[in-house]
């Protein structure tokens, strides 16, 4: 069973409009890195140019935060839900 990422809405342009993407377990870092090679320019918008996850967006494994976690290190495992959220500003 893979790993489903839902993809937000600003970002599907570059899923081919796909909401969800099965991928292959390991780490948040092995999925961003298939997220890239599936669909190219991805990456650039997740992360900086450090290499880490940006600022406005957050990254969730079954609903935990990432960055409480073990950061791109983080485990994923057959079944889990990644979700990418972008933060929204608002006034």
């Amino acid at each position: 069973m893979p790993v489903k990422v839902r993809i937000p809405t600003p970002l599907r342009k570059l899923t081919h409009d796909e909401e969800v993407v099965n991928v292959t377990p390991g780490t948040i870092g092995s999925v961003i890195a298939e997220l890239q090679n599936r669909y190219p320019g991805i990456k650039e918008r997740l992360l900086d140019d450090n290499g880490e996850v940006r600022r406005f967006v957050n990254v969730y494994v079954n609903e935990e935060d990432i960055r409480f976690l073990q950061n791109q290190q983080t485990p994923t495992k057959d079944g889990d839900e990644v979700s990418i959220i972008p933060a929204i500003a608002g006034g």
